[in-house]
C-alpha cells in the first residue's frame, strides 16, 4: 500500500517518504495530458451569506495540513526515469484561496477558469479555491448557466426569484492528481474550522444486506458502443458546461432500484433520443460509472479513488420506451448496477496496470499510452455518468456564511466521450452539471440535452 493510498489522519501529518510514485490513475492521466482540454474538476458550493477572507484562508490552509497528501508536487525529472513521482511538501507553494472582484461576469469567469485553467501539478496544492461573493442565484433559485469561454453565457435566477445575493466557492482540481470527493472532504474539514459547526458526515443509507446478483447476458465490451452524435460544433477547443437544479426524482418505497439507476436510465434515454433525432443508427450504449468505497469521514484517502465500470444498454431496450417498459428497464439496470459494483476490479482495468510498471522510461511508456488510447476510441464508453449521491458534509460555515444549499460538480469531458453527466444532491434537489467536448456540440446542444434529460428522469417516476 504506498502512502497516498494509507487512510489519513486529522491530527497531523504523517511521516512517509519524501517521495511517492505515481499510482496507476495519476500515472494514465498524466501520459494523456492535453494543453486544450484540461482535466479539470470543478466543484461549485453556494452559501447564502457572505465570508471573511482572513478566517476562510486561516481555515483552508489548516484544513490542508489536517489532509497532508493533499500538499503534493510533481518531482520534475528527465524523460528516461522509470517513475513519475509526488513530493509531499510542509505547507502551500502558493496561495490557494483567491477572492476575485465581485463583478457582474464574476460568476461566469470563475466557471470558465474551471474548465480552462488546471492548477499546476508541479506547485503543492494542485487544487485552487476561488470565493465569489455577492454574485451567486439567489437560494432556492433554478439557475442554470451555460459557460462558454468564447462568448458571454446565459443564466443566473431565473424570473420570480428574490435579488439577495449570497457566496460561491469554487474549486478547481487537477484531476491527475486528485478528485471531486477528495476534495470535498478537505472543504469540509475547512468549514467546520471556518464556523466552528459539527461538518461530520451523515450516516450512509442503511441497505439490507443480499447477495450481489449474477451479471445478466449484455452486449459484449468487444463491441464498438455508439458515440454522442455530434451537434453543432465550436470553433475554439476545450470544455463547455451546464448547471442546473432539478426535483430529485420520485420512487416507491421498497423499490428494487435506487436514485443512481434512475439517472443511469434517463442519460441512456436521453443519448439514445439526441441520437436518433440525428439520424445515428442505433447501437449498444455503454456508460462508464465511477464506485467509490471509501469513508467520508477524516480517514479517507486524498487522492483518485473510484474505480470505473461500464453499464451496457441494448439498442432495443432503448428503442421502444415508453411507460409501461420503464418498470422492467429499471429493474434490469438496477441488477446491472449491483452486479458491476460487487466485481473486485482494478480501478482502470488490468491492462492499465501493465502500462504503468516501470518496464521503460516513462517516455516510451507514455508514448504507448497515447497511441493505445487513439487505438481504442471506437471502443471507448459513449459517456460517463457520476453520481456523487447525497452531499454527505453539511458544509456548515456557521451563522454568517451558512450551510451549503447547492453543491454541483463537474467531470472531464474529452473526446472521444465528449460529453459528461455529473449528479449531487443537496437540500432535497438534485444538481446536475452537463460538460462537454467542444469539438461535439455547443451551447445550445448542450440546453436541448438538459431539457431531454429532465423529460426523462420524470418518466422513471413510475409507480408499480
Amino acid at each position: 500500500m504506498t502512502a497516498l493510498e494509507q487512510p489519513a489522519r486529522a491530527d497531523g501529518p504523517l511521516r512517509p517518504a519524501a517521495r511517492i510514485p505515481f499510482p496507476v490513475v495519476d500515472e494514465v492521466a498524466r501520459h494523456c495530458l492535453q494543453e486544450e482540454e484540461p482535466e479539470t474538476v470543478h466543484i461549485e458550493v453556494h452559501l447564502p451569506g457572505r465570508m471573511d477572507p482572513d478566517r476562510l484562508r486561516t481555515a483552508f490552509a489548516e484544513a490542508l495540513h489536517r489532509h497532508p497528501r493533499i500538499l503534493m508536487r510533481e518531482v520534475p525529472g528527465r524523460w528516461y526515469r522509470r517513475r513519475y513521482e509526488w513530493e509531499l511538501t510542509a505547507g502551500p507553494d502558493v496561495e490557494v484561496v483567491s477572492f476575485p472582484a465581485p463583478v457582474r461576469d464574476a460568476l461566469r469567469d470563475a466557471r470558465t477558469r474551471a474548465l480552462t485553467q488546471a492548477p499546476p501539478l508541479s506547485l503543492s496544492p494542485p487544487v485552487r479555491l476561488e470565493v465569489v461573493q455577492g454574485a451567486g442565484p439567489v437560494e432556492g433559485s433554478e439557475a442554470a448557466d451555460v459557460v462558454d469561454a468564447s462568448r458571454t453565457a446565459g443564466g443566473g435566477a431565473r424570473p420570480g426569484h428574490g435579488a439577495r445575493r449570497g457566496t460561491v466557492l469554487f474549486l478547481t482540481i487537477n484531476h491527475t492528481a486528485l478528485d471531486g470527493p477528495a476534495c470535498l472532504r478537505v472543504l469540509a474539514t475547512a468549514a467546520e474550522l471556518y464556523g466552528g459547526r459539527d461538518n461530520s458526515p451523515a450516516a450512509s443509507p442503511v441497505r439490507t444486506a443480499e447477495t450481489p446478483p449474477q451479471p445478466e447476458e449484455t452486449v459484449s465490451n468487444w463491441s464498438r458502443p455508439a458515440r454522442v452524435a455530434q451537434g453543432t460544433p465550436e470553433s475554439s477547443p476545450g470544455n463547455g458546461m451546464l448547471v442546473t437544479e432539478l426535483p430529485l426524482p420520485h420512487r416507491p418505497k421498497g423499490s428494487p432500484y435506487t436514485v443512481n439507476d434512475q439517472l443511469m436510465v434517463a442519460t441512456a434515454l436521453t443519448i439514445a433520443h439526441w441520437n436518433r433525432e440525428h439520424g445515428a443508427d442505433p447501437r449498444a450504449l455503454r456508460i462508464t460509472m465511477p464506485v467509490d468505497d471509501r469513508p467520508r469521514d477524516a480517514t479517507m484517502p486524498i487522492g483518485n479513488g473510484t474505480r470505473l465500470v461500464e453499464v451496457p444498454f441494448g439498442p432495443a431496450e432503448l428503442a421502444a420506451h415508453d411507460r409501461d417498459h420503464m418498470p422492467a428497464l429499471l429493474h434490469r439496470t438496477a441488477i446491472r448496477t449491483r452486479a458491476l459494483k460487487s466485481l473486485p476490479r482494478p480501478q482502470l482495468g488490468h491492462g492499465a496496470s501493465l502500462l504503468t510498471a516501470p518496464w521503460a522510461p516513462v517516455g516510451v511508456r507514455a508514448a504507448l499510452t497515447r497511441g493505445l488510447r487513439r487505438a481504442a476510441a471506437p471502443w471507448t464508453s459513449t459517456t460517463l455518468l457520476s453520481n456523487i449521491g447525497r452531499i454527505p458534509y453539511p458544509l456548515d460555515f456557521g451563522e454568517e456564511a451558512g450551510r451549503a444549499h447547492a453543491v454541483w460538480f463537474s467531470a472531464p469531458a474529452r473526446m472521444p466521450r465528449g460529453l459528461t453527466v455529473t449528479t449531487a444532491s443537496t437540500a432535497g434537489r438534485l444538481h446536475l452539471a452537463l460538460r462537454w467536448s467542444r469539438a461535439l456540440l455547443g451551447h445550445g446542444d448542450g440546453a436541448h440535452l438538459r431539457d431531454l434529460f429532465e423529460h426523462y428522469l420524470h418518466s422513471t417516476e413510475v409507480t408499480e
